[in-house]
């Protein structure tokens, strides 16, 4: 059977499957990466149990969790882990690494499959996470890509991966493009969940290399970046990308195609910008919306918000080791942008 583990934090255990028995509602908050969601109690009924053990009697809210947790475990053998062969090892957990885990592991056992527990379940876990990501300082040389709004700075990520550079790309594990226009028809994930994102990502590093990220403010969205590798990003050498105005703002065109084909959310993203621009300014912006001069329209943002408000200045603290020029941004002007960032860097 395939193994579903997709972290380097687990895929070292002896282990075939990761499964979660914690509700739909904790689950989806945040979970270990790669974890099957197989819950023994669902949201209702975890509230229900809950109140009964909080309100009423302990004995009885224990005796109806079991005959719930009993019948929820009895689908899950038939259903999801129908194809399960004798040979396999499910790793299990719940909140606390108690009575939810502990009832399933002990079913699962009985079925003849080698279940164990996580000591502590996902408070274990997520003590794991916040050590990794608030204490522990970062590791690796850090190199941030900076420039203007619509230089392409996500793109040309993606092109240094292609060249085998150790890359992150922040934006994409918080499901967000980083400004005001840049939310994703996808909501975000929860603050928790990006962490358990990033820190597979993070442990998947050499430390001998150098890796690559985009230059963010400390929120993405409404995600914050944690604090160690925050203050890494406050110390890291700078990549600086440059290109013209006309260029990107033709690539904004392209890159933001929900923008353009929406002129709702459109409006809505211009109207956000009231409390920072002149009244007859954004009036402007929607004229050449609802004309659909969206070139023209990204011009406008980039040199009368994006470029007067966020600069091009680099934070104290940050060292800019070269700058980059872009022509068209065209794929092959990426390509090569990358290549020349990858020998500024020295490798």
């Amino acid at each position: 059977m395939a193994r579903t583990l997709t972290s380097p934090l687990l895929d070292a255990l002896p282990f075939d499957d990761v499964i979660d028995v914690r509700s739909p509602s904790e689950f989806a908050e945040d979970h270990i990466p790669g974890a099957l969601n197989l819950p023994v109690l669902d949201d209702a009924e975890r509230a229900k149990v809950g109140t009964i053990y909080t309100r009423q009697d302990r004995f009885l809210a224990r005796r109806i969790g079991a005959a719930l947790v009993a019948r929820n475990a009895a689908r899950h053998l038939e259903e999801a882990l129908a194809d399960r062969g004798g040979g396999w090892r499910p790793l299990v957990y719940c909140w606390r690494g108690g009575q939810r885990s502990g009832a399933f592991a002990t079913i699962l056992g009985q079925v003849g499959w080698r279940a164990e527990t996580i000591e502590g379940g996902y408070r274990a876990y997520r003590r794991l996470v916040k050590r990794a990501l608030y204490d522990a300082p970062f590791a690796n040389r850090l190199i941030l890509i900076d420039g203007g709004t619509g230089t392409g700075k996500t793109q040309l990520l993606d092109h240094l991966g292609t060249l085998g550079a150790q890359v992150v790309d922040l934006e994409g594990l918080a499901a967000h493009r980083g400004s005001n226009f840049g939310a994703l028809e996808v909501p975000q994930p929860s603050q928790k969940m990006f962490e358990s994102r990033l820190l597979p990502e993070l442990a998947r590093l050499d430390p001998d290399r150098p890796v690559f990220m985009e230059a963010e403010s400390n929120a993405i969205g409404d995600i914050l970046i944690p604090p160690a590798l925050w203050k890494a990003m406050g110390t890291a050498e700078v990549v600086r990308l440059e290109a013209p105005l006309p260029a990107r703002a033709r690539f904004l065109t392209t890159t933001y195609p929900d923008l353009t084909a929406d002129p709702h959310l459109l409006a809505s993203r211009i109207d956000a910008l009231r409390p920072y621009q002149p009244r007859e300014r954004i009036e402007d912006w929607h004229a050449l919306a609802a004309e659909e001069r969206f070139a023209a329209l990204a011009e406008g943002l980039i040199a009368h918000h994006y470029d007067p408000r966020y600069g091009r200045t680099t934070r104290e603290g940050r060292r800019v080791i070269g700058e980059v020029t872009l022509t068209d941004l065209s794929e092959g002007d990426r390509a090569r942008a990358a290549a020349e960032v990858l020998a500024i860097a020295g490798g």
